[in-house]
């Protein structure tokens, strides 16, 4: 196909990934251009650093230069609606956009309000300013517990967040920064989930290691618990249990940030997609990689390989060459606890289960790795390096000698501190 017209939607993980790695594959001829309603890309994961003391504004990049000096169109806008029919997106400034192929990256957002009066009175995280008030409070909670009053913190996984991962950062680094305060035998720490194990997606190894903090830590963890209702200082559960607390902090219900009325989604939004390729079902020329989509589990590394995998296969369909990088779920992430870290590599597949969506590969074998070490905090402060200064440079996640250096590095540190 002789000059494609590439139109991208979303600056985030996914939608830059794609972006940069569709340039290198195409520096010439293609026409791409990206749409946000941001010029600036957060680096997401490095916000449960907020509450601590961490900057917000440093987690922000913007992206306009980066994406000019790839000569990439850049148009700061909110998408009305996309025709598949007629193949063009309509913009709210009334410009149209016509396209060859669309990649719809629009991401996730949280739905408090599921869960009755949970965005009331729960502190959330999910946007830098839900996190600089976590901080706010968790400093309020310091002071009380320095003047003696015992104090409670509960955090909450209710029903329909399908990735918790970012909250159980928060319940260690919260419970190693107490111990640092002085104040860690004035707080009590619970942890309630609605699902079956902990970190359920990840398989029995990251649960055995929760259960096993929890344990050393004295954090009390609750599994299958589904919550129904909170107040101001209690949460109900549907099997009659109530929990009380002093600070109650929570991941929602997730949802699709973006809908596309006139493209197939399942019921929480999610564009619906062939895994490998990640083109949505039945429109060939869309493609839905990172959390707007279907795959369970919305983590910035799953978003960067679907992104691999979209702008892969884009590149086969206009150079007519082999598709040589189908998406292949395998998790890879480092949870903070701030006196140590915790790594993870994960082969998944999905299971058909809507309440147990995917699993660990049956035959994952020595591909399912964890490891517990204080060095592994290196790793995680390597990563929050190397992700900004490859997209500020207009370069893509994974690619090139960098990125080759980094693998080398992980895989390395990986053989020797986790099996």
């Amino acid at each position: 196909m002789a000059n494609p017209k590439i139109v991208i939607v979303g600056g985030g993980f996914a939608g830059l990934e794609a972006a940069y790695l569709m340039r290198m594959r195409l520096p010439e001829g293609a026409d791409i251009a990206l749409v946000s309603d941001s010029d600036r890309f957060l680096f997401k994961p490095n916000t449960i650093y907020i509450p601590f003391g961490a900057d917000p504004e440093s987690l922000f990049i913007p992206i306009g230069d980066a994406l000019a000096k790839r000569h990439i169109s850049f148009f700061r806008e909110r998408v009305v609606s996309v025709d598949p029919e007629r193949k063009h997106l309509s913009l709210a400034t009334g410009t149209n956009l016509p396209y060859d192929f669309l990649v719809l990256a629009t991401g996730a957002d949280m739905r408090s309000d599921e869960i009755d009066g949970l965005g009331e009175h729960a502190e959330t995280i999910w946007t830098p300013k839900e996190m600089s008030h976590l901080g706010t409070r968790l400093h309020e909670l310091r002071s009380k517990a320095k003047s003696g009053a015992r104090q409670s913190v509960l955090f909450l996984v209710p029903p329909n967040n399908k990735c918790s991962g970012p909250l159980y950062e928060m319940v260690f680094m919260l419970e190693t920064w107490l111990r640092r305060e002085g104040v860690r035998d004035n707080v009590d720490i619970s942890y309630s989930t609605v699902e079956s194990s902990f970190i359920q997606a990840f398989g029995p190894r990251l649960h055995e290691v929760v259960v096993d903090e929890f344990a050393q830590r004295g954090i009390r963890g609750y599994l299958a618990e589904t919550s129904t209702k909170v107040e101001a200082h209690s949460v109900s559960f549907a099997n009659g249990t109530v929990r009380d607390f002093d600070l109650l902090i929570s991941a929602p219900p997730y949802v699709a940030a973006v809908d596309y009325p006139s493209l197939p989604t399942d019921a929480r939004g999610f564009l619906r997609t062939e895994l490998e390729t990640r083109q949505v079902e039945g429109f060939p020329d869309i493609y839905a990689p990172g959390d707007g989509g279907d795959f369970p589990v919305k983590q910035a590394f799953l978003a960067f390989l679907q992104a691999d995998a979209v702008a892969d296969h884009i590149f086969s369909r206009v150079s007519s060459r082999a598709f040589r990088a189908p998406f292949d779920p395998v998790s890879m992430c480092v949870m903070e606890m701030f006196d140590k870290a915790t790594f993870a590599q994960v082969p998944l597949r999905l299971t058909g289960d809507m309440d147990r969506p995917v699993e660990v590969r049956p035959d994952a074998d020595g591909d399912y790795k964890v490891g517990v070490s204080p060095l592994w905090r290196l790793g995680k402060k390597l990563l929050g390096v190397y992700l900004p200064m490859r997209f500020r440079a207009g370069e893509p996640f994974h690619a090139g000698t960098a990125w080759q250096l980094m693998d080398v590095g992980l895989k390395g540190m990986s053989g020797v501190l986790a099996e």
